[in-house]
């Protein structure tokens, strides 16, 4: 007899794993709704963001250098003496490359090989101009003292963050709506929020003209436009049916 008890208990334990296993089964699953939404809020930019530089060309490296130098340092003083802060200014660029030619092909098919003719040398800064109204004469004054390389203007907003917080809120406001109205035609309820996520950001600014010399009597014409603030909200309700 007890030679035979163990296996007996070996099955009966294996006999009850499929009921144990098919119990756990049974659990209902939770019922949930997902929404995903989009807040906007659409605001007139009040910075831009533009790249200004000298490029200048000479027969020899020391010439083509000292020529952008002297270019570059009134550039900068004009933007100083516009109250264009030292944080604003950052270098972006500065390259030193020969200028080669090329001379044409002869009639035998050869070609001599390319000289170099001079140097040029490019000093680029990117600035931030805080309040537009002001940037087309800055530019204007920047361009008129030696800036010959001005490019990809930008316009931002300088306080993202509560723009994209009043996004954020009309983004669950629009999902609360949205969830309510599918409750009531589904004939469910929502209870409590189970996941709230974040997906998304500030739009990046936006490229706008570039910059040219304008006549004596005007400054750089320069139009912000309006740009949106983006937020994407993901709630998931738990719901259940309504009661009858």
């Amino acid at each position: 007899m007890i030679a035979f008890s163990r296996p007996l208990l070996v099955a009966a334990g294996l006999a009850l794993l499929p009921a144990a296993a098919f119990a756990a089964d049974t659990t209902p699953a939770t019922a949930t709704l997902t929404l995903s939404g989009d807040g906007i809020v659409s605001v007139a930019p009040d910075m831009a963001i533009v790249s200004i530089g000298v490029v200048k060309e000479s027969e020899t490296a020391d010439a083509a250098l000292s020529a952008n130098n002297a270019a570059m340092q009134k550039a900068l003083a004009a933007l100083k003496d516009a109250g264009v802060a030292d944080k604003d200014i950052a270098t972006s660029s500065f390259t030193i490359d020969p200028v080669m030619s090329y001379p044409p092909q002869k009639a035998d098919g050869t070609q001599a090989p390319p000289k170099i003719t001079g140097y040029r040398v490019s000093n680029a800064v990117t600035v931030k101009l805080h309040g537009i109204a002001q940037a087309g004469g800055l530019l204007d004054k920047v361009i008129r003292v030696g800036a010959n390389d001005v490019r990809g203007i930008s316009f931002t907003v300088d306080d993202q963050d509560s723009l994209m917080d009043a996004a954020r809120v009309a983004a669950i406001k629009k999902l609360e709506t949205r969830a309510d109205l599918y409750a009531k035609t589904g004939g469910f309820t929502l209870k409590r929020i189970l996941a709230i996520s974040e997906g998304g950001e500030a739009n990046p600014p936006m490229p706008m003209m570039m910059a040219k010399a304008a006549p004596q009597s005007d400054s750089v014409p320069l139009s912000a436009g309006e740009q949106d603030i983006r937020a994407t909200v993901n709630i998931t309700w738990e719901i259940e049916p309504a009661a009858k």
